[in-house]
């Protein structure tokens, strides 16, 4: 007889004894029947949830037989419920017939299995639906009767709290009063809170060994105590799931993992079948559609590419990208009413070249033909088979803080870590806040309208006016939403007259400028609205200034060249600054004429560092005398490291900016580099002219990647556009640059080099300006013998490249690929009509413009013109462009607002 049937009967014993009216306790009962009383008490709570007894609050609880089920006979219908429901819990999983069937099977066994289950671990990497599976075990063990339809699934990442085990195990545990530093009150764990559920333990690998033997114990006996109990006298019901992506056996010791039976393994995404990609594909994009309330067209080769990319995000990266392009779909088409389609050509690179191994199964082929024909066509109503994410609580700073504070309390944190912690946290996510909001189509200013007063949004507006003005915001609209919402939620607590309990107190400079401006801003509050506003909001208000300020990533070590002459250390500076590219790197010249007196040069170098960041340290380069022994001094008087390196050469200054470009770099490790350095080596270059070797194109830039690439793909359209294709270009940096030429000359007959440094070799050299301002085209084709074929217009591919790669940087929603050409003709209009000639970096910087305008008026964000400049606009000029943006209108139906023809104008 199962112990559930023996506890139910002698309930009923007593039921029908003179005893009928008397209810028991569990221990009474576990007395009676000789079985442990946690057993008892887990039985008599499935009786309960069955209805087949009742239970009577008090210390301790009651329970008697139902009267109605006096004579029954106790029967798990667990199977029947099985067979009734079985195609619901799971029916949403992809798979659950084909490749995670066994996995199905062996959650569902999980769940199921008497008396109280079987606790699971699911491993399988980042992103496979580890946590979808564990909460659909749980509404499968509500459907069959395992738990109450009230029963709790409490959910712990233990990574929280890796690094501190202690705090881990009490926030699993619990604690009792006394049990460390700040533990002024008991506290009850995960584990009593996820009785009669279940408690899902997420990257349960982080568990540490004291934590593992804890549950595990657990897990043996039902019994555990809280953190600094002596006995283990409490008892919990609780089916525990971990979830990781890792190995088991390397993670998780031996006693522990033998107390886990039922292991599940997901594979991942590019391991299953082309079927389930596809349907989960498909499921995706029905859920965007809903979310833009329009249907999605989704070209055959674009899903070949997307299937075909699918790689170790699994699920998570592939819902994604299917956001993404959806987005920019939904922008390309937003002036229409029909569908939105994605196609192959608007995929990013990454994307596109999943195509290849597509297309190289036959299989997989015949497969997405026989199931996608002619491509992908959702619609908002189309069925989904995963459910619906919840939508994020609105932004409050408030809640956020206080939320953060009680959580830390309760674990007995010390009140100045608190502090440090909560601003952290709030830090991180203000900074993300913002670009967490789907809703693309809306302006921040109608997205506000919705939830606050249209009067509340424009004094935010004044708000972020004023704040611009002293600060540079990360973004503008960021900053509106979050301070709109945040004076929404401060209006609240004032009509509620809620009193603010300040967390932050004391964690805010007050003599910084966010604060400062904080005082003000608290001050047109009062002003405006007529209400006192608590000295603590300025804390509030100073921590949105702080999150949402840009950061300075400028912070590097400081290179100081100090040199005898008048111009000596100025020329050797700029040489390096034109060599390495780097005009905005921390570097400061010091000329010290034969007249200056040592004093006068070392207070002006002082006063010049202690105007600008140089707590990563200073590098002193000095020639030689009294510059070289101001390192101690410096050092004493700015309070920061100093190291002084003498006999400074053009090569040393080089080879020092190099060096301190390096992201982490320490002074120290520069210095150290820097002590035997003996200069580039030069080789003369000795180039064979034999005829017999490829044609070479060699572009040369400070590294030899990044801009240098961009280069040589700008050469590159030119040598295509001129039919000169098999001519090879080869991008290389200036340091090491003779021996890679002398390298490169070995092999190849190199015809003429482009970029920012002549090297001085027997071969025509085009300077980066020609190429930018087109005439470089025009010579590098004469150069390959292609000039008979030059005509006029087509100098402007060098343009268009230079365009395309701006505006790609700069746009978010509008396709650069597909505006430049009419981006190109509105110029040529301009140039027509006013009867200009623009050169190319003029163009580059009217297009550049343009396009920006193009898309704000996309997201109705346009800028504003200051009035009192409209009488200053040209008349004439401004007709002309009137003219020309009707080509906006007939091909991409977006219409200029005057203030942005006006901006035009003002820039022509």
């Amino acid at each position: 007889m199962k112990r559930i049937e023996r506890v139910f009967e002698y309930l009923q014993e007593v039921a029908k004894s003179q005893d009928s009216e008397k209810a028991l306790t569990a221990t009474a009962i576990a007395d009676n029947l000789g079985i442990l009383r946690s057993n008892v008490s887990r039985e008599l709570n499935k009786l309960y949830r069955m209805g087949k007894i009742m239970k009577i609050s008090g210390r301790p609880v009651l329970y008697k037989i139902n009267d109605e089920n006096i004579n029954d006979k106790i029967e798990i219908k667990t199977v029947n419920k099985i067979n009734k429901i079985d195609k619901s819990a799971f029916s949403d999983l992809i798979g659950a017939e084909d490749s995670l069937k066994t996995q199905v099977e062996q959650a569902k066994a999980a769940v199921i299995y008497p008396p109280n289950g079987l606790h699971t671990l699911i491993v399988g990497q980042t992103g496979v639906g580890k946590t979808l599976l564990a909460h659909m075990m749980f509404e499968y063990g509500k459907e069959v009767g395992r738990f109450a339809t009230n029963a709790p699934f409490v959910t712990f990442n233990c990574a929280d709290y890796y690094n501190n085990p202690q705090l881990l195990i009490s926030h699993i545990f619990g604690h009792i009063k006394g049990a460390f530093t700040g533990a002024d009150k008991s506290v009850p764990g995960l584990i009593e809170s996820a009785n009669e559920g279940i408690l899902f333990l997420d990257e349960i690998h982080r568990l540490p060994p004291e934590g593992q033997e804890m549950i595990f114990y657990f897990m043996d006996t039902g019994t555990f105590n809280r953190l600094g109990e002596t006995k283990r006298e409490r008892t919990a019901s609780v089916l525990i799931i971990g979830a990781t992506t890792e190995n088991p056996d390397s993670v998780l010791t031996k006693t522990f993992k033998r107390r886990i039976p039922n292991i599940i393994s997901i594979p991942p995404l590019a391991e299953r079948s082309l079927k389930e990609k596809l349907e989960i594909m498909t499921v995706l994009f029905t859920e965007e559609s809903r979310s833009i309330k329009r249907p999605v067209k989704v070209s055959s080769d674009a899903i070949k590419a997307i299937i075909g990319s699918i790689g170790n995000g699994n699920v998570g990266q592939l819902k994604s990208n299917i956001r993404l392009l959806c987005a920019q779909a939904f922008l390309n088409g937003i002036k229409t009413d029909g569908h939105i389609e994605i196609t192959y050509q608007m995929l990013p690179a990454n994307i596109k070249s999943g195509i290849l191994p597509m297309s190289q199964t036959r299989e997989d082929i015949a497969l997405i033909s026989r199931y996608i024909e002619k491509g992908l066509y959702v619609t908002p109503s189309s069925k989904s088979k995963l459910p619906r994410e919840s939508e994020d609580e609105p932004f409050n700073l408030y809640q956020m803080v206080e939320n953060k504070v009680n959580m830390l309390k309760r674990e007995g944190i010390a009140e100045e870590l608190i502090q440090q912690i909560v601003v952290a946290d709030v830090n991180t996510y203000v900074k993300t806040f913002y670009n967490q909001k789907d809703d693309i189509s809306l302006s921040v200013y109608d997205r506000l309208l919705k939830i606050i007063d249209a009067d509340m949004v424009e004094f935010a507006q004044q708000v972020v006016s004023l704040v611009e003005r002293y600060i540079k915001l990360v973004s503008r609209e960021r900053f509106l939403y979050a301070f709109g919402l945040h004076l929404s939620s401060l209006f609240n607590r004032i009509k509620g007259k809620q009193n603010l309990h300040n967390a932050l107190e004391g964690t805010i400079d007050t003599n910084s400028i966010e604060f400062k401006l904080a005082t003000k801003i608290k001050l047109m509050i009062e002003e405006k609205y007529k209400v006192s506003v608590s000295k603590s909001e300025t804390e509030y208000f100073a921590m949105l200034l702080q999150s949402l300020k840009q950061e300075d990533k400028s912070q590097k070590i400081v290179i100081a060249v100090a040199m005898h002459g008048e111009y000596t250390a100025s020329s050797m500076v700029n040489v390096a600054r034109k060599l390495f590219s780097a005009n905005k790197a921390p570097i400061l010249a010091f000329d010290m004429p034969l007249e200056c007196r040592p004093e006068d040069m070392l207070n002006q170098i002082v006063e010049q560092l202690q105007n600008i960041n140089c707590q990563e340290g200073v590098l002193l380069l000095a020639d030689m005398g009294s510059l070289c022994s101001f390192g101690p001094i410096l050092e004493e008087r700015l309070g920061v490291p100093v190291r002084t390196l003498g006999m400074v050469t053009t090569p040393f200054v080089l080879e020092a900016m190099r060096k301190a470009d390096i992201a982490g770099i320490s002074l120290s490790a520069i210095y150290d580099s820097l002590k035997n350095f003996n200069g580039y080596e030069h080789n003369t270059l000795s180039i064979d002219d034999t005829n017999d070797r490829q044609k070479a194109v060699v572009t040369i830039c400070s590294t030899g990647k990044g801009t240098a690439e961009k280069l040589q793909n700008l050469v590159i359209d030119i040598l295509i556009d001129a039919s000169m294709n098999h001519i090879k270009v080869i991008p290389i940096g200036i340091v090491d640059m003779h021996k890679r030429l002398t390298e490169i000359g070995h092999k190849y007959q190199i015809i003429a080099v482009v970029g920012i440094k002549n090297p001085h070799i027997d071969a025509p050299f085009i300077p980066i300006e020609q190429i930018i301002s087109g005439q470089g085209d025009i010579i590098l084709r004469e150069i390959v013998g292609a000039k008979d074929i030059v005509k006029k217009d087509e100098t402007n591919i060098v343009l268009k490249r230079f365009c395309e790669d701006g505006l790609q940087e700069m746009l978010l929603y509008l396709n650069p690929n597909k505006i430049i050409d009419i981006l190109l003709k509105f110029i040529n209009i301009l140039e027509e009509k006013l009867k200009l000639t623009w050169d190319n970096p003029q163009k580059l910087r009217l297009i550049i413009h343009i396009g920006c305008a193009l898309e704000r008026m996309v997201i109705n964000n346009g800028l504003k013109f200051n009035e009192k400049n409209i009488e200053n606009i040209n008349k004439e000029k401004l007709k002309v462009v009137e003219e020309a943006a009707k080509i906006f209108e007939e091909t991409l139906q977006i219409k200029l607002t005057k203030d942005e023809m006006y901006y035009i104008v003002s820039m022509i």
